[in-house]
């Protein structure tokens, strides 16, 4: 009978701790809210820019990406809404930044990826495209206004 040596013992108890801790890992994060955006199956339905108000405090924002434009342009919300941003491209890979919010999707043609931002600030955000997609990627921008309609 072979008799295993001590640093073989001790390289395989090692790589049993760091195995275990891996496996760990992967099921304590797959439980918590990462935050990470959605890709839905793609729908033609999508390429049909919009917003679509659920109730009171509940949006849904249709956006399209093309050349060198977000549709729509303008999105005017009340303040403590809940938006669903669902993006999608008509051309090329675009980017969909609203850095004040830590939204950062990718639009591509054929998927569509959504994420859910709560707005409880009044203001205006900027929407930048943050993937170069022609001569005119610089001016590729739009805004989701927040307004407090108790304001008078």
């Amino acid at each position: 009978m072979a008799t295993m040596d001590p640093s073989e013992k001790k390289i395989l108890l090692i790589t049993g701790a760091v195995l275990s801790l891996f496996i760990f890992s992967i099921l304590y994060a797959r439980g918590k809210n990462n935050d990470l955006p959605e890709c839905l199956p793609f729908d033609k339905a999508y390429l049909d820019p919009k917003v679509k108000k659920l109730d009171e405090k509940t949006y849904q924002v249709f956006a399209v990406a093309q050349m060198w434009q977000f549709q729509p342009s303008e999105i005017y919300i009340p303040l403590g809404s809940d938006v669903d941003f669902f993006i999608t491209s008509k051309d090329v890979v675009h980017g969909f930044n609203i850095s004040e919010k830590n939204v950062n999707l990718t639009a591509v043609y054929g998927n569509i990826n959504k994420t859910t931002v709560h707005f409880d600030k009044p203001g205006v955000y900027n929407i930048t495209c943050h993937e170069y997609c022609g001569v005119g990627h610089q001016a590729m921008q739009a805004q989701v206004i927040v307004n407090d309609p108790s304001f008078k």
